[in-house]
């Protein structure tokens, strides 16, 4: 999170004598407008500029706002949201293609871990049934790699224009396809995990061919000018930006795949696994939702600070964090009420079950806050704070939560709930630390350093909305 003390603020302070009055107002009102005041993300803090987002100063306002703002949400990373809200629309595809580049790159050394996943299991001590099952559905999965890397910019390319609908008609098509061939190849004709492997890499490079044939055929105008050379210029600067977001999203990632890991040397390990990987697989599909809001907010926030609107892409983070903290509980209260039906759904084993029923508690937890942590993260991506939040996910991941699920699990004898406990701990810490962060930011200054990242991957913002230098 940087900030730049020599700038001018890019806004002039409210003048307290041109107050207005407030008008009365009921009881219920008066305290939401109270809590409002002492909030640092809403109310008075909030005034009018321009395009940026209008005064509130009482709750049935705030209320209209919130809902507004909830509705802009569906659809708006770093570069490519900040360029796209200053107007520089034509960078958008050479940032595209330098993604393309890099990770099409990371991919092929990446294969090389995926073809030798049989050997580095073992090594590390996984059972043999295990690894080399694993080994080679890796092998498989190599195609899928490739299919990652063209996906993820595309996906922030078309995000970043709130080319949603498309998105959401290509998704939609490869689930049901997906869906289908997974059936005839898995069960009916009894391939397997090939089958499975097969579907899955079809399913992914569906969507990147697709998505391409759209951007291909001139629905994004200006964004997409064609392949160019200057997709190989300042590789260097760019892949420094690029290590970290993939530091922070890969520290994120890897922390909940080692659970599972841990829970393989566990004695009676196939049960624990087992658990395990139904209660991860649940915690996946609720997080979809949050992955949205991640999604949502980091293009958002990155439009309106490079649109020179901060107050705006400050109450927007206040926006989708309530949205995603709403839904998480809506889903934990769900997955209680149904705590004795749902672990059948997945397994026939009594001991299974058992394990399930006892860890859905805290699953019901861990959703609400993998709920509200990704929503923090998208803010963190947003305005390029990512080299920070990689160090903060070390810190709370591998530094404290790792090590306390080790000993509650390992020491104490707790087992697969003490792991969980501590890497729980973990995450909690995390997403207080990134609540702190977003609370004392100063998003006139982002907008100052947005302007100036703005202009060192791709020239002068447009407008004079947008001249925060002066």
């Amino acid at each position: 999170m940087e900030s730049i003390s020599n700038k001018q603020p890019l806004l002039p302070p409210i003048d307290d004598d041109h107050e207005q009055q407030e008008p009365e107002l009921s009881t219920q009102d008066y305290l939401i407008q109270r809590w409002s005041i002492h909030n640092s993300f809403v109310t008075t803090s909030f005034v009018d500029e321009g395009d940026d987002i209008p005064p509130i100063n009482d709750a049935r306002k705030f209320y209209d706002a919130f809902v507004k703002e909830s509705k802009k949400l569906c659809a708006l990373e770093t570069l490519c949201g900040q360029a796209y809200g200053a107007g520089q629309i034509e960078m958008l595809g050479v940032y595209m293609q330098r993604s393309w580049v890099i990770l099409l790159t990371t991919a092929f050394l990446l294969m090389f871990l995926y073809i030798f996943a049989l050997p580095f299991l073992l090594l590390i001590g996984q059972t043999e049934d295990i690894s080399r099952s694993a080994g080679k559905f890796a092998i498989w999965m190599i195609p899928q790699l490739y299919a990652y890397a063209l996906n993820f910019p595309i996906a922030k390319f078309l995000q970043a224009q709130s080319k949603i609908m498309a998105m959401a008609w290509i998704s939609a098509a490869a689930l049901v396809m997906h869906v289908f061939f997974s059936w005839l190849l898995m069960l009916k004709l009894g391939w397997g995990m090939g089958g499975g492997a097969v579907v899955l890499n079809a399913s992914w490079w569906f969507i990147v061919l697709a998505q391409l044939a759209y951007i291909f055929s001139g629905t994004c105008g200006r964004a997409w000018n064609g392949f160019s050379m200057r997709a190989f210029q300042n590789l260097r600067g760019f892949v420094r930006l690029s290590l970290s977001s993939a530091v922070m999203m890969c520290l994120e990632t890897w922390y909940f795949m080692a659970l599972v890991l841990f829970a393989g040397y566990l004695e009676n390990a196939e049960v624990a696994v087992d658990a395990l990987s139904i209660c991860t697989n649940i915690l996946g599909w609720t997080i979809m939702i949050a992955i949205g809001f991640n999604a949502a907010i980091s293009v958002r926030v990155s439009n309106e600070l490079g649109a020179s609107h901060p107050r705006t892409a400050k109450f927007s983070v206040l926006v989708v964090v309530v949205s995603s903290f709403l839904i998480g509980l809506l889903c934990s209260i769900l997955l209680l009420i149904f705590q004795k039906q749902y672990p059948s759904l997945f397994s026939d084993s009594s001991a299974v079950k058992e394990i399930v029923y006892q860890l859905t508690p805290l699953l019901a937890f861990c959703i609400v806050v993998n709920n509200v942590q990704p929503a923090l993260s998208g803010v963190a991506i947003g305005a390029g704070w990512q080299a920070l939040v990689a160090y903060v996910n070390l810190a709370c991941y591998y530094i404290f939560g790792i090590p306390l699920g080790l000993i509650l699990g390992y020491a104490i004898n707790m087992g697969v709930k003490g792991i969980w406990y501590g890497m729980v701990a973990g995450t909690l810490s995390q997403t207080l630390i990134l609540f702190w962060i977003v609370h004392k930011t100063n998003w006139n200054k982002e907008a100052s350093v947005a302007a100036q990242r703005i202009k060192m991957w791709g020239g002068e913002p447009d407008g004079k909305a947008n001249d925060v230098e002066k």
